[in-house]
């Protein structure tokens, strides 16, 4: 398969050397050429410009936000020239209001348009064992679905209008946060009572918690371990600003996203933006008078 591939950013690398190690055609296109370059010396096929991807069976971006999006995939002129027939497969986070504006312009354009973001850290994409979380037309899923068998563990169905597996992965997201900040305020609480917080976040990711999100984030939390960044704070930012954004739109009551939106900007503010959003926890650390 003839696979185009934009965003090549830790996760998107990664993704994209399990395709091209399955033996697909890979072309690639980064804003930063280092990461092309890299992927060109394995064997994939490095173009200057977004518009160098149009003419591919599939086009997959990876790309940061919205405005990334946009401007990679319309601004530059890559979906005019993509070829009638092709499937575009976005597996960034983006919100529902784009999703649902690019799904409409790629149907104008005769390009199938599925929403395939992803759960899992730079290490589980480099094992190509992703979650999937996808949603589009079957036809158009279906002749993805070998490309998401390379990328991932598994592949789970949300419906067949794309901006539904966005909405998945923003309230996928914000529970994540809300994970990340309830263990931070328990064990702000324990260890004001003289407990330590790995005694405690080992027992709750151990019994009450027994899942990857309590054990990893869990870990990081009790060791304050959070660098390097594996997704950043302000990341965690731009994903529950997603989640109130949906929210409002539907009228879906999200008060404890407020929290959160107040607290990542707390730490963004104490120069905390660049670290791993289980960094979070050091506000409240702060507010609890602990080091």
């Amino acid at each position: 398969m003839k696979v185009g591939f934009a965003g090549l950013g830790a996760m998107g690398s990664a993704m994209a050397k399990n395709i091209l190690s399955a033996g697909h055609t890979l072309t690639v296109w980064n804003r930063s050429p280092q990461a092309a370059d890299t992927l060109a010396s394995q064997g994939a096929t490095a173009v200057d410009d977004p518009t160098g991807l149009a003419h591919v069976d599939v086009l997959i971006t990876m790309l940061a936000d919205d405005a990334a999006t946009w401007s990679v995939v319309v601004e530059s002129g890559l979906l005019a020239q993509m070829i009638p027939g092709t499937v575009h497969v976005n597996m960034a986070t983006i919100s529902v209001a784009l999703a649902q504006e690019l799904a409409a312009l790629h149907a104008a354009r005769g390009i199938s348009y599925v929403a395939a973001p992803v759960l899992g850290r730079i290490d589980v994409a480099a094992a190509g064992k992703l979650n999937i979380l996808a949603a589009g037309e079957t036809p158009a899923l279906a002749r993805v679905q070998p490309l998401f068998d390379v990328m991932g563990q598994k592949t789970w169905h949300f419906g067949e209008q794309p901006e539904q597996a966005n909405v998945v992965k923003i309230a996928a997201n914000f529970a994540l946060a809300s994970a990340i900040e309830t263990m931070a305020e328990g064990a702000a609480l324990v260890r004001n009572h003289g407990v330590a917080a790995p005694d405690f976040l080992e027992m709750l990711s151990g019994t009450l918690f027994n899942c990857p999100a309590y054990v990893n984030y869990g870990n990081m939390i009790a060791a304050q371990r959070y660098t390097p960044a594996g997704f950043k704070l302000t990341l965690g930012l731009k994903d529950v600003n997603l989640a109130l954004e949906a929210g409002n739109n539907s009228h879906t009551p999200l008060p404890f996203a407020g929290v959160l939106k107040d607290n990542f900007l707390d730490a963004i503010a104490q120069g905390d933006g660049n670290l791993d959003w289980s960094g979070l926890a050091t506000v409240a650390t702060r507010r609890a008078g602990l080091k």
